[in-house]
Protein backbone atom coordinates (compact mmCIF):
# COMPACT_ATOMS: atom_id res chain seq x y z
CA UNK A 1 0.00 0.00 0.00
CA UNK A 2 1.92 3.02 -1.11
CA UNK A 3 1.78 6.38 1.16
CA UNK A 4 3.16 9.66 1.44
CA UNK A 5 5.36 11.10 4.24
CA UNK A 6 6.75 14.62 4.26
CA UNK A 7 9.58 15.60 6.44
CA UNK A 8 10.05 19.08 7.29
CA UNK A 9 13.52 20.34 8.98
CA UNK A 10 14.99 23.11 10.87
CA UNK A 11 15.92 25.20 8.18
CA UNK A 12 12.58 24.80 6.35
CA UNK A 13 13.19 22.56 4.01
CA UNK A 14 10.54 19.90 2.74
CA UNK A 15 11.51 16.03 1.42
CA UNK A 16 8.67 14.28 0.15
CA UNK A 17 8.95 10.70 0.22
CA UNK A 18 6.88 8.18 -1.39
CA UNK A 19 7.04 4.45 0.43
CA UNK A 20 5.26 1.60 0.38
CA UNK A 21 3.95 -1.27 2.63
CA UNK A 22 4.64 -4.70 1.31
CA UNK A 23 4.48 -8.29 3.44
CA UNK A 24 7.50 -9.86 4.50
CA UNK A 25 6.79 -13.48 6.14
CA UNK A 26 4.87 -12.38 9.66
CA UNK A 27 6.68 -8.40 9.35
CA UNK A 28 5.48 -5.59 7.21
CA UNK A 29 7.76 -3.69 5.82
CA UNK A 30 8.40 -0.26 4.04
CA UNK A 31 10.54 0.84 1.15
CA UNK A 32 11.06 4.27 -0.67
CA UNK A 33 9.93 4.64 -4.49
CA UNK A 34 10.41 7.92 -4.96
CA UNK A 35 11.87 11.17 -3.11
CA UNK A 36 11.71 15.11 -3.46
CA UNK A 37 13.41 17.71 -1.69
CA UNK A 38 12.82 21.45 -1.66
CA UNK A 39 12.78 24.52 0.21
CA UNK A 40 9.24 24.88 2.13
CA UNK A 41 6.57 27.29 0.63
CA UNK A 42 8.60 27.64 -3.04
CA UNK A 43 5.14 28.44 -5.05
CA UNK A 44 7.96 28.30 -8.39
CA UNK A 45 9.22 25.11 -10.06
CA UNK A 46 8.59 21.53 -10.73
CA UNK A 47 6.13 19.71 -8.07
CA UNK A 48 6.61 16.94 -5.91
CA UNK A 49 4.06 14.66 -7.56
CA UNK A 50 4.01 16.54 -10.76
CA UNK A 51 1.84 13.99 -13.60
CA UNK A 52 4.64 13.16 -15.62
CA UNK A 53 6.40 12.35 -12.03
CA UNK A 54 3.20 10.23 -11.54
CA UNK A 55 3.54 8.85 -14.59
CA UNK A 56 6.99 7.43 -14.42
CA UNK A 57 6.35 6.36 -10.93
CA UNK A 58 3.41 3.86 -12.19
CA UNK A 59 5.84 2.41 -14.98
CA UNK A 60 8.47 1.68 -12.72
CA UNK A 61 6.17 -0.14 -10.74
CA UNK A 62 3.73 -2.25 -12.34
CA UNK A 63 2.79 -4.45 -9.90
CA UNK A 64 1.52 -1.49 -7.35
CA UNK A 65 -1.96 -0.12 -7.51
CA UNK A 66 -1.81 4.20 -6.64
CA UNK A 67 -4.68 5.60 -5.66
CA UNK A 68 -3.13 8.91 -5.94
CA UNK A 69 -5.79 10.98 -4.20
CA UNK A 70 -6.44 9.13 -1.41
CA UNK A 71 -2.64 8.94 -1.36
CA UNK A 72 -1.96 12.71 -1.17
CA UNK A 73 -5.04 13.32 1.11
CA UNK A 74 -3.77 10.84 3.66
CA UNK A 75 -0.37 12.20 3.74
CA UNK A 76 1.72 12.56 6.99
CA UNK A 77 3.83 15.72 7.98
CA UNK A 78 6.61 15.14 9.87
CA UNK A 79 8.97 18.47 12.06
CA UNK A 80 11.98 17.37 12.83
CA UNK A 81 13.20 18.89 16.26
CA UNK A 82 16.07 18.45 18.44
CA UNK A 83 15.92 15.41 21.03
CA UNK A 84 15.35 16.52 24.43
CA UNK A 85 18.82 15.64 25.61
CA UNK A 86 20.36 17.59 22.99
CA UNK A 87 17.88 20.64 24.26
CA UNK A 88 18.63 19.77 27.97
CA UNK A 89 22.98 19.48 26.99
CA UNK A 90 22.11 23.12 25.73
CA UNK A 91 20.29 24.52 27.72
CA UNK A 92 22.91 23.55 30.01
CA UNK A 93 25.98 25.38 27.83
CA UNK A 94 24.22 28.38 27.78
CA UNK A 95 23.96 28.24 31.26
CA UNK A 96 27.51 27.30 32.03
CA UNK A 97 28.52 30.68 29.48
CA UNK A 98 26.44 33.16 31.80
CA UNK A 99 28.04 35.36 33.90
CA UNK A 100 28.03 34.59 37.49
CA UNK A 101 27.64 37.51 39.86
CA UNK A 102 30.66 38.32 42.11
CA UNK A 103 30.82 38.79 45.66
CA UNK A 104 29.50 42.20 46.66
CA UNK A 105 32.47 44.89 46.77
CA UNK A 106 32.84 46.88 49.58
CA UNK A 107 32.31 51.21 50.17
CA UNK A 108 30.56 51.17 47.03
CA UNK A 109 33.14 49.66 44.37
CA UNK A 110 32.20 48.35 41.14
CA UNK A 111 32.33 44.19 41.71
CA UNK A 112 34.37 42.63 39.53
CA UNK A 113 32.72 40.84 36.65
CA UNK A 114 34.49 37.46 35.13
CA UNK A 115 34.14 37.10 31.07
CA UNK A 116 31.65 34.83 30.33
CA UNK A 117 32.93 31.55 29.39
CA UNK A 118 33.07 30.47 25.53
CA UNK A 119 30.27 27.81 24.99
CA UNK A 120 31.46 23.89 23.60
CA UNK A 121 30.60 22.69 20.56
CA UNK A 122 28.38 19.64 21.09
CA UNK A 123 30.66 16.57 19.95
CA UNK A 124 29.68 15.18 16.85
CA UNK A 125 28.11 11.65 17.04
CA UNK A 126 29.86 8.47 15.87
CA UNK A 127 26.55 6.86 14.18
CA UNK A 128 23.94 8.29 12.38
CA UNK A 129 20.88 7.79 14.46
CA UNK A 130 16.95 6.77 13.33
CA UNK A 131 15.24 3.21 13.19
CA UNK A 132 14.25 4.42 9.60
CA UNK A 133 15.64 5.98 6.09
CA UNK A 134 13.68 8.69 6.10
CA UNK A 135 14.71 9.51 9.83
CA UNK A 136 18.35 8.90 9.39
CA UNK A 137 17.79 11.51 6.42
CA UNK A 138 16.39 13.63 8.64
CA UNK A 139 19.19 13.53 11.49
CA UNK A 140 22.14 13.87 8.83
CA UNK A 141 20.08 17.34 7.19
CA UNK A 142 20.61 18.60 11.02
CA UNK A 143 24.22 17.95 11.35
CA UNK A 144 25.77 18.10 7.60
CA UNK A 145 25.50 21.94 8.45
CA UNK A 146 27.06 22.28 11.93
CA UNK A 147 29.65 20.19 10.54
CA UNK A 148 30.32 21.62 7.06
CA UNK A 149 30.22 25.37 9.85
CA UNK A 150 32.78 24.04 12.21
CA UNK A 151 35.41 22.61 9.56
CA UNK A 152 36.89 25.77 8.98
CA UNK A 153 37.18 26.50 12.56
CA UNK A 154 39.08 23.36 13.04
CA UNK A 155 41.79 24.09 10.66
CA UNK A 156 43.44 26.47 8.23
CA UNK A 157 45.39 24.03 6.21
CA UNK A 158 44.57 24.07 2.58
CA UNK A 159 44.91 20.03 2.32
CA UNK A 160 43.29 19.05 5.67
CA UNK A 161 40.40 21.67 4.92
CA UNK A 162 39.68 19.55 1.16
CA UNK A 163 39.75 16.35 3.31
CA UNK A 164 37.46 16.90 5.70
CA UNK A 165 34.90 19.17 3.53
CA UNK A 166 34.97 16.11 0.88
CA UNK A 167 33.83 13.92 3.85
CA UNK A 168 31.73 16.49 5.43
CA UNK A 169 29.62 16.39 2.03
CA UNK A 170 28.74 12.70 2.23
CA UNK A 171 26.62 13.80 4.51
CA UNK A 172 24.53 16.20 2.26
CA UNK A 173 20.79 13.94 1.44
CA UNK A 174 19.94 16.34 -0.78
CA UNK A 175 21.17 14.29 -3.76
CA UNK A 176 19.53 11.35 -3.33
CA UNK A 177 16.97 11.13 -5.41
CA UNK A 178 16.05 7.60 -5.36
CA UNK A 179 15.87 4.43 -3.44
CA UNK A 180 19.76 2.84 -4.53
CA UNK A 181 21.02 6.77 -4.22
CA UNK A 182 19.69 6.69 -0.16
CA UNK A 183 20.67 2.94 0.60
CA UNK A 184 24.43 4.06 -0.60
CA UNK A 185 24.34 7.49 0.25
CA UNK A 186 23.50 5.97 3.75
CA UNK A 187 26.11 4.01 3.75
CA UNK A 188 28.88 6.22 2.92
CA UNK A 189 27.93 9.02 5.26
CA UNK A 190 27.90 6.36 8.13
CA UNK A 191 31.55 5.72 7.71
CA UNK A 192 32.30 9.55 6.76
CA UNK A 193 30.39 10.54 10.45
CA UNK A 194 32.49 7.81 12.00
CA UNK A 195 35.01 9.55 11.25
CA UNK A 196 34.60 13.10 11.39
CA UNK A 197 33.78 11.89 14.76
CA UNK A 198 37.04 10.59 15.28
CA UNK A 199 38.57 13.21 13.79
CA UNK A 200 37.00 16.55 15.80
CA UNK A 201 37.33 14.42 19.24
CA UNK A 202 41.26 14.60 19.11
CA UNK A 203 42.62 17.59 20.57
CA UNK A 204 44.22 20.39 18.66
CA UNK A 205 48.16 20.07 18.37
CA UNK A 206 49.82 23.23 17.58
CA UNK A 207 51.58 23.47 14.71
CA UNK A 208 55.65 22.85 14.77
CA UNK A 209 56.37 26.66 13.04
CA UNK A 210 54.28 27.96 15.98
CA UNK A 211 56.57 26.03 18.65
CA UNK A 212 59.44 27.49 16.86
CA UNK A 213 58.57 30.72 17.08
CA UNK A 214 58.05 31.12 20.42
CA UNK A 215 61.07 28.50 21.50
CA UNK A 216 63.47 30.58 19.06
CA UNK A 217 66.08 33.31 21.35
CA UNK A 218 65.59 36.60 20.85
CA UNK A 219 66.92 38.07 17.28
CA UNK A 220 68.14 41.16 18.90
CA UNK A 221 72.22 41.54 19.01
CA UNK A 222 73.99 41.96 22.28
CA UNK A 223 74.77 45.11 23.69
CA UNK A 224 78.28 46.66 23.55
CA UNK A 225 80.06 48.22 26.43
CA UNK A 226 82.11 51.85 25.62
Amino acid sequence: MPFLRVIRDKRGYETTYLMHWYPEGNRQRSRILYVFRTPGGVRVGREALAPDVLDDIEARHPGIAFDWKSVVANRQFVESAPEPRRRKRRAEDAAAAAPQPGPAAADGATPDVAPAARPSHPPIPSAVEGATPDEQIAFLGQWYPLIRGRIPLRTTDPVRLEALTALAERLNPAAWTDADQIAAGLEHAAEALERLSRVFSRRRRRSRRASNRAAAPSAEPPATSG
